[in-house]
């Protein structure tokens, strides 16, 4: 079998890593390559509620994606749910109560209609004359199968296709990217509050009606620590995040599945790391040629260190750096292909995150730009790391220049502006380590929802993706500077 890539054209490089975006993925080529993490199996499990949580680029749309793919394999009812299909419910209704009046409503009739279109029938005359809340408990027994049979005059393999489909009596209802255009403010909050505490009602009260909803961790973050009613969902929350190891092994996959290869996700976790990394040499340098802690080390280690604990970080890198391969004629990415790209890679993670949490803290971008190093930083060789005191003493050197309010209008003190940049994943915390790695650890790793900053005795630490974008006069040295993340 050939392992080696004749060119790194766009078509071969959207093969090999991916899609960025899930949702615009050969679904074939999704189910091919996706690693099922134990995230995977929590979410599909038969539950009620599931609500998944975490940051934009970890993987929420791939699973729900995969999900209802697998649900139709199985014969299962598998509904999406976009911000389009809920625009107008509980806009304007400005009791609590009422609002979740609205959306039970609301989502029952869209559960429904979309039922029905999914077996082939046209849902509008059928939910004028239909009372929608009154009949729909075990409405796939009681009315779809007595409608689909009264209006379709359905074949043999059609029929068996039919009864397969309804046998188990379960709609899995999937709501995804529903914090699209996302403000942050007072209206925004209480609206995705009603939309939980409705889930968790209709969950309850219909029996093999099943929710499954992705929400970012920031905003699910600001809605959990505005609403203490909240607290009723929180046992149906999963934090969907990876380790290195975890991120690792996808990209492994993904490179065997490309040169035809079956590999399971539980034989790559079994692997040590280093086993694990073999396969990139298909398509990387496998040692990268550079200066200071990164000379001779495996490049799989640099790539783990400057991703954010996203896989689309990893995708995105990978993806660049292939590019710069195939202008510079390399059919392997060799180091100056990466070292090429890390300034554009860093640009970019920066601007994600701008537009991403502008709508929560609109100067979020004067914030960041401004935790540049300064002179005296660089000079003293302590750039980008801080103690919790050194910290909070930048951050008030900046507001000495600028205010900062968030959205719902509060101006922000030191300490708040310190845990948002940990919050977004701008700052992690830092240990350093006697091998002379670092550990690095990120906010919803503690799976704490604290509204407080706090002391645990780490470091704080811009993160290295961000690096590149913040000193640009001099990228050779910014590389030379970062720590490596401790194996994993």
């Amino acid at each position: 079998m050939e392992k080696r890539v004749k060119r790194f054209d766009d078509e071969t490089i959207q093969r090999l890593f991916g899609h960025e975006a899930a949702e615009n993925e050969d679904p074939a080529r999704l189910r091919q390559y996706y690693f099922k993490s134990p995230v995977y199996d929590r979410i599909t499990a038969r539950l009620p509620l599931r609500v998944l949580v975490g940051h934009k680029g970890i993987g929420k749309s791939a699973l729900f994606t995969v999900a209802r793919q697998e649900d139709h394999d199985n014969g299962t009812i598998s509904l999406l749910i976009r911000p389009d299909d809920v625009l107008e419910i509980a806009t304007n209704d400005r009791d609590f109560l009422q609002r979740i009046r609205a959306w039970k409503e609301g989502l029952l009739r869209i559960v429904f209609q979309k039922a029905l279109a999914s077996v082939g029938l046209d849902p509008k005359p059928l939910t004028k004359s239909m009372g929608m809340a009154a009949q729909f408990t075990n409405f796939v027994k009681d009315i779809l199968r007595p409608t689909i049979e009264k209006a379709m005059d359905l074949g043999a393999a059609e029929n068996a296709a039919v009864n397969a489909c309804l046998s188990k009596n379960e709609i899995n209802v999937y709501l995804d990217d529903l914090d699209r255009g996302w403000k942050g403010d007072i209206n925004g909050i209480e609206r995705l509050s009603t939309l939980l505490n409705a889930l968790r009602d209709l969950s309850n009260d219909y029996k093999g009606l099943r929710f499954k909803v992705a929400l970012r961790s920031d905003v699910y973050f600001l809605v959990r620590t505005a609403d203490e009613s909240t607290d009723k969902i929180e046992g149906s929350v999963v934090w969907h995040t990876w380790t290195n190891f975890e991120i690792l092994a996808m990209l492994v996959k993904r490179i065997q599945s490309f040169f035809g290869r079956e590999v399971s996700e539980k034989d790559l976790m079994a692997m040590n790391q280093r086993d694990l990394a073999l396969p990139l040499e298909y398509i990387m340098e496998s040692e990268f040629r550079g200066k200071g802690k990164w000379d001779r080390c495996p490049t799989y280690r640099i790539l783990m260190s400057l991703i954010r604990k996203r896989p689309r970080d990893l995708v995105k890198l990978c993806t660049l750096a292939a590019q710069a391969a195939c202008n510079a004629g390399n059919n392997r990415i060799m180091t100056e292909d990466f070292n090429s790209v890390f300034e554009q890679y860093s640009q970019g993670r920066l601007q994600d995150t701008t537009n991403e949490y502008r709508s929560e803290l609109p100067q979020v971008e004067r914030l960041l730009l401004n935790m540049k190093p300064t002179r005296r930083e660089l000079r003293e060789g302590q750039a980008a790391v801080y103690s919790t005191d050194e910290l909070l003493k930048k951050i008030k050197n900046i507001q000495e220049q600028w205010i900062f309010k968030f959205t719902r209008g509060r101006t922000a003190n030191a300490k708040d502006l310190a845990q948002f940049m940990y919050k977004i994943n701008f700052l992690t915390a830092r240990r350093d380590l006697e091998s002379g790695e670092v550990l690095r650890k990120y906010f919803e790793e503690n799976k704490y929802l604290s509204s407080a900053f706090a002391d645990f005795g780490f470091h704080w630490e811009v993160h290295p993706a961000y690096r590149w974008a913040l000193q640009p006069d001099d990228p050779r040295k910014v590389a030379e500077a970062i720590s490596l993340s401790c194996d994993e």
